[in-house]
């Protein structure tokens, strides 16, 4: 089974009614990072920073988190047997 990770970093600063620049200043990590994060074209997080998005917008990892299916892999693996 393969998929993909999505970072739902914008749902929570809607509900938290924060920008990403003050997310970013408040968590430590530049703006740039901030937004690879946010356009899920980030390959891999720390989990420190993971846990300073979860404290600075007051949630816990599966609220940020999503796993999505690939709906292809499926058809690929069937193909390779």
């Amino acid at each position: 089974m393969e998929g993909d990770i999505i970072f739902n970093i914008d749902v929570m600063l809607a509900k938290r009614k924060m920008s990403v620049t003050e997310l970013a200043d408040r968590v430590g990590i530049t703006i740039t990072n901030m937004s690879i994060l946010k356009t899920g074209k980030a390959k891999a997080i720390k989990v420190s920073t993971l846990a300073k998005l979860c404290a600075v917008l007051e949630c816990q990892p599966g609220d940020l988190l999503e796993f999505r299916e690939n709906p292809n892999a499926s058809a690929e693996e069937e193909d390779d047997e």
